[in-house]
């Protein structure tokens, strides 16, 4: 198959270039650089004066530049900022194939014959970018397939941005390229110690050979060398628009009326997945004050959002907000992004009407849209060493985060089997000696005499049979909320089982054993 004319976009240094704009700074100045795996992946022009280059090791790179930010890769945000940017390619030249984030390809012939040539047709798209979406720098390269095309968007120059590869001269350009060129490190290595170190000494090999000696792969990177590169631009389907938006001028300060104005966009976002037989789980709600200050949030619900549900997340949002005074200005735009989607016919009504479960929510989701958010609570179990604190109520409909907490190390909690009647506070409670005198514990955890009674409530119990101390230590670097207690389990003569805290002198019941 012949090679097709295509026309490639390569944005230098993607991922500094997504970070500072999902950040919403502009601090090309400031020397930063992208790393995995304690490698160098991408760094921006500042970083790059001072020696730091891609592939070197972070601790050459900070010995370079001492100044440099180190931020952690994030392919996730890469390709998050890249997609509103192939729409805005896709405005202009549709028929986009994304290669990777930072980096895609279409066809040139469209382009070409609307503009009046590939090089006028590179031209125009790198205009539109600068002017529509602040993206200068951006290099095309235009040659037979996409491999070569990309070659020469590297090849381009600052002040000559668009490279175009004549038809048929796709060989003549890539013989000169190091071997490297190919992406392909094992393959390289071999062939630099084979005294092949260009891809035109790579493309002159017996393709028998190739073939023979490194397989399909290497007879794939074989015909790319020579510049017969078959691959065709494969352009993506653009996904629906599911995101809706709506901005308020003048900027709204009530939280009535931001909500009132947010009834129809709530309708139209709900009816734009329903077209698509979806529905949303997740809701992201982004609030934009009338200064430039940012409000976002992730909101979960039991089953899916309508768009009353909609219009409340937004209002809970606005209230929690202005309680922690995020956002010092009026609203100035809203937008609703779905986070988590699910098929629709997931969420249908039953056949013969809504069961237990589906009355409970419903209820439920009426009386926290009337009261607010905090107002249905579900309880949860958290972690931590004190059982009052492992009691975590939630909102209804969000996600259970304290799972979490429980899963990790808690050194000093309390062992299964756990008390059934756990006291939001600890009871005051004394418990004596034989003599009456009251039991001490000193700091090594030893008892002054053994517990014979327990007094509760101004009723006195004698004890039958006692198991402790265990030490519980928190924070002891922390002088303002270090906690030292001792624990004790005791069963009275009614064979009552009660969980006991010593601390500082003073006794107390955490829990009783039902």
């Amino acid at each position: 198959m012949d090679a097709v004319r295509s026309l490639v976009l390569w944005f230098p240094d993607w991922p500094v270039t997504a970070l500072l704009r999902e950040t919403s700074t502009r601090q090309e100045a400031m020397p930063i650089a992208i790393v995995h795996a304690n490698t160098v992946v991408a760094c921006s022009d500042a970083a790059r004066a001072d020696g730091v280059r891609r592939g070197q090791r972070r601790r050459d790179a900070q010995a370079r530049c001492p100044r440099l930010e180190v931020v952690p890769d994030d392919p996730a945000r890469d390709q998050r900022v890249f997609s509103p940017v192939v729409a805005a390619v896709e405005r202009h030249a549709p028929g986009v194939q994304i290669i990777r984030p930072g980096l895609c390809a279409l066809r040139a012939r469209g382009p070409a014959r609307y503009h009046g040539g590939e090089n006028a047709a590179a031209c125009a798209i790198l205009d539109a970018l600068a002017e529509d979406e602040d993206l200068p720098g951006v290099r095309a390269g235009v040659a037979d397939g996409p491999f070569t095309a990309e070659r020469a968007a590297r090849a381009a120059r600052a002040d000559d941005p668009v490279r175009v590869v004549p038809a048929g001269a796709a060989a003549a350009f890539l013989a000169p390229l190091p071997i490297a060129a190919l992406e392909d490190p094992e393959l390289a290595h071999l062939l630099s110690r084979l005294g092949v170190h260009t891809l035109g000494g790579f493309a002159a090999l017996d393709p028998v050979r190739v073939q023979d000696r490194f397989g399909p792969r290497g007879r794939r990177l074989h015909a790319l060398a020579a510049g017969a590169d078959s691959q065709p631009v494969v352009p993506r389907t653009p996904p629906p628009e599911l995101d809706r938006e709506i901005p308020f001028e003048p900027p709204l300060e009530v939280v009535e009326q931001v909500a009132f104005g947010m009834r129809i966009v709530a309708g139209e976002f709900v009816s734009g997945l329903g077209a698509v037989d979806l529905v949303c789980t997740e809701l992201r709600v982004e609030l934009t004050g009338d200064r430039g200050e940012r409000s976002e949030r992730v909101w979960l619900h039991p089953g899916s959002f309508d768009a009353a549900a909609v219009v409340d997340r937004v209002r809970w949002q606005l209230a929690e907000d202005a309680q922690n005074r995020v956002l010092r200005s009026g609203v100035a735009l809203v937008r609703l992004h779905p986070e988590a989607v699910d098929a629709a016919s997931h969420h249908q009504p039953a056949i013969f009407g809504a069961g237990p479960d589906e009355r409970v929510h419903h209820v439920l989701s009426r009386v926290q849209a009337m009261l607010g958010h905090r107002s249905v609570v579900t309880p949860v179990v958290g972690g931590g060493r004190w059982l009052a604190e492992r009691q975590v109520l939630v909102p209804w409909g969000d996600r259970a985060t304290a799972t979490a907490a429980r899963a990790r190390p808690w050194p000093g909690s309390l062992p299964p089997p756990l008390p059934a009647t756990v006291f939001p506070q600890p009871q005051p409670v004394d418990v004596t000696a034989a003599g009456g005198v009251c039991v001490e514990v000193d700091d090594r955890g030893d008892l002054s005499a053994a517990p014979a009674q327990l007094t509760e409530s101004g009723r006195r119990r004698d004890i039958v049979s006692w198991a402790g101390p265990w030490t519980v230590d928190e924070r002891g670097w922390d002088a303002a909320r270090a906690r030292r207690a001792h624990r004790f389990q005791v069963v009275d003569a009614e064979q009552s089982a009660w969980l006991l805290l010593c601390e500082d002198g003073r006794w107390s019941a955490e829990a009783r054993y039902d």
